[in-house]
């Protein structure tokens, strides 16, 4: 599995939201591509990035600090937040950025989303934001009636690279994942899954593994920045 560190940007800053309230947002470092760098040199093999104001104004917010991380490092990097068209998933790609997420989208343009997996093929994934198990879109402001499953299950043909799965009552909670519902998702579809929301310690991180489900890897932000989850222990932890 492989661990995927968080830096979620809001105004410009590296923050972590409490349940996705952009209200209750906490700084942790006012230089993302300083953050993202430590991240690089501590061992991580990814970065993944969320443009927070992106996801609520429907398009890139925090380009600039998207950009200085990508100047700044060279692990691959994926985003979500605000990509809804083929022009901003063309650019970011044309940027450096290996892979984009795509949430919003997935529900109201689910056609674009396939052109865009064929189009770029392993570049694009999807984000699967889901409150009581059913799926939420534009910076998990609204609430659809689709089921996560039901909606992953649209793109198991299409080429798309990765489900990143979060659960939003989990996020930035500090209560643990939701394993149960990870581990089905991920037994349900074909496409690699990303567990993401709640995860905040090595044993969270050790439940995913022993899930039995073929899970490719978890994100994790507020942990590692409070230091509940130790980076280097969590690294060997995911490796062996």
């Amino acid at each position: 599995m492989i661990l995927y560190p968080a830096i979620d940007l809001k105004d410009g800053n590296c923050v972590r939201l409490y349940k996705g309230e952009m209200e209750q947002a906490t700084v942790f470092n006012d230089n993302p591509a300083a953050q993202a760098r430590a991240f690089q040199d501590a061992g991580c093999e990814w970065l993944h990035l969320v443009d927070l104001n992106g996801a609520f104004a429907g398009e890139p917010v925090n380009a600039a600090a998207v950009e200085a991380i990508l100047k700044e490092t060279s692990v691959p990097v994926q985003l979500g937040g605000g990509i809804r068209d083929m022009a901003t998933i063309e650019s970011w790609l044309s940027k450096g950025l290996q892979r984009v997420i795509l949430g919003t989208v997935a529900v109201e343009n689910p056609i674009l989303v396939k052109e865009a997996a064929r189009a770029f093929p392993g570049h694009v994934a999807i984000g699967l934001d889901a409150r009581n198990g059913m799926v939420a879109t534009r910076g998990w402001a609204e609430e659809t009636d689709i089921q996560v499953t039901e909606l992953a299950k649209q793109f198991e043909d299409a080429g798309v690279t990765a489900l990143i799965y979060t659960d939003i009552n989990r996020d930035g909670a500090m209560q643990g994942p939701n394993v149960e519902a990870t581990a089905a998702l991920a037994s349900a579809v074909s496409i690699p899954v990303i567990a993401s929301g709640g995860v905040s310690s090595l044993s969270d991180l050790a439940d995913l593994k022993a899930s039995g489900a073929p899970l490719n890897g978890a994100i994790s932000g507020r942990a590692l920045y409070d230091g509940a989850i130790d980076l280097n222990e969590a690294l060997n932890l995911l490796k062996s």
